[in-house]
């Protein structure tokens, strides 16, 4: 394997998780997986965002952060790959999109003291998928407090994660994921698999699904 440390990213009910799950099994890795659930702000914030934006922010933040400073304090003897379902900036883009301009300026200050800190993967693998295959995941999964997400807030997380891709020019697989169905297209995972073998440059690297 070509590289150590692998994050997936994308935008709300991309198929991140599945994907992770998957690939860690495939390549007896490390998972590190959002604990969402955990968050007591998520449901209050889509109910009434003004009002819970930066507490949900922050305790996200906080949680991504300890998990991935325990991932460079723990290692596995038997693990020498790590897939994570999130990229640490995810905190900056969706506060982006999420804050009022002060609240995002004091957010960003706490961000730049700790993101230092962490280590950045190897490779980013991004599932790039339209706002109407989004919303049907988002409906298939059912989690109560989703099902109220607008397109328009989906668009502009898009839009925020492209921009931030494509500026940083990070090495990325970005995988047009429009019919993507990892749990139960084997294909979908090993071409992914596949293009998992390879050395890319700086970047983005773009693939199809069948």
């Amino acid at each position: 394997m070509k590289y150590n440390f692998i994050t997936i990213e994308g935008n709300i009910g991309a198929g991140k998780t599945t994907l992770a799950n998957l690939l860690a099994e495939k390549l007896n890795a490390r998972l590190i997986l959002e604990e969402f659930a955990e968050n007591p702000f998520l449901s209050k914030f889509y109910q009434s965002p003004a009002h819970y934006a930066f507490p949900v922010e922050l305790f996200f933040m906080a949680e991504r952060y300890k998990q991935l400073k325990d991932m460079v304090h723990t290692k596995e003897l038997f693990q020498t790959v790590t897939v994570s379902d999130y990229l640490f900036t995810k905190c900056l883009l969706f506060a982006k999109v999420n804050l009022p301009e002060e609240e995002f300026r004091l957010y960003q200050k706490l961000f730049d003291i700790i993101h230092q800190q962490l280590v950045f993967p190897d490779l980013l693998i991004y599932l790039h998928a339209p706002v109407n295959k989004l919303q049907q995941n988002i409906k298939k999964r059912n989690r109560a407090f989703e099902q109220s997400i607008s397109d328009e807030y989906l668009f502009n997380i898009q839009e925020t994660y492209t921009n931030y891709i494509k500026q940083h020019n990070i090495k990325t697989l970005f995988i047009d994921a429009s019919n993507a169905d990892f749990s139960e297209n084997e294909a979908h995972v090993n071409i992914i698999l596949d293009a998992l073998n390879k050395e890319y440059e700086d970047g983005q690297h773009y693939f199809t699904l069948p």
